[in-house]
């Protein structure tokens, strides 16, 4: 079960948006990390549309939404999902969040948190902030980390498919994983291929990401943590703001890597599933 993704205008852009479920059912808003797509939840979305409406866009600056020049800051992401949810007539979602979305849901939660019905961060990116001095290394940066690497361009789709099956969130070519990668990817004028996430929201994501911190006070969201096995945060020193400031905080170790919905979608679905079950039940 996938539905079709339909363009949704909001304010001054439009998001290209797939839902699952019914209107009238709890509504849950999933959201992609950096250069993915909503295909990333095509698995795992379907599972949960027996009881919850399912909302998934892609963000500006990726996939086949509006791609501007600016305004990537979370400021402007949090309000283009704020409009994103009135247009569906909701008041409040339950909030996934994968990687730096993960970093941007306490923010919308500290600062609306009647907005939020429950938390679920998944392998969130760096919840600190780093020194300004960090911005330096930004070139340096983006020439070694993988995901910003398959930007391309490319010479051929081929070419791109090739670097794509080698980077951990697609290898085992499954399905969703194929399916998830080409919906990331698209022939340029040119003739080249490369990643339809632009670059002016690769350095406004990541400014925002490295120099705003993501939790800063108490937050009294039912939160879910899910903490791949093989994900970015495996030390205490990361885990100790979520501890300090969540105080409604559950814990998922799942089997995978910082993409757990694409390498280990079975085991990810029965966490949070079972995490969403709880928020909603009675």
């Amino acid at each position: 079960m996938n539905c079709i993704p339909q363009p949704i205008a909001i304010a001054d852009l439009t998001l290209m948006t797939t839902t699952w479920g019914e209107p009238h059912q709890p509504p849950v808003l999933l959201l992609h990390g950096l250069g993915d797509t909503a295909t990333v939840w095509s698995e795992f979305a379907p599972t949960l549309a027996d009881r919850y409406f399912v909302i998934a866009p892609d963000l500006r600056g990726h996939g086949d939404s509006d791609k501007p020049t600016s305004g990537y800051g979370f400021n402007s992401i949090i309000a283009d999902l704020q409009a994103l949810i009135a247009h569906f007539q909701l008041d409040s979602v339950h909030l996934i969040g994968h990687s730096w979305t993960a970093k941007l849901a306490p923010l919308w939660a500290t600062r609306h948190p009647e907005q939020i019905r429950s938390l679920t961060l998944v392998d969130p990116f760096f919840i600190g902030a780093m020194p300004g001095w960090f911005r330096i290394t930004f070139p340096l940066l983006y020439k070694v980390l993988p995901f910003i690497k398959a930007m391309g361009p490319y010479e051929s789709r081929e070419a791109a498919i090739a670097f794509g099956r080698e980077m951990k969130q697609y290898r085992g070519w499954s399905a969703l994983q194929q399916r998830a990668y080409e919906a990331s990817i698209e022939a340029k004028p040119d003739g080249s291929w490369g990643s339809k996430f632009t670059t002016a929201a690769r350095d406004g994501v990541f400014e925002e990401v490295m120099h705003v911190a993501g939790l800063t006070q108490p937050i009294a969201t039912p939160t879910l943590f899910v903490q791949p096995e093989a994900g970015l945060n495996r030390s205490n020193w990361q885990f100790k703001p979520y501890r300090d400031y969540l105080q409604q905080l559950d814990w998922a170790i799942v089997p995978g890597n910082h993409w757990p919905f694409l390498v280990e979608p079975e085991a990810f679905g029965v966490a949070v599933r079972g995490f969403l079950d709880r928020q909603t039940s009675g």
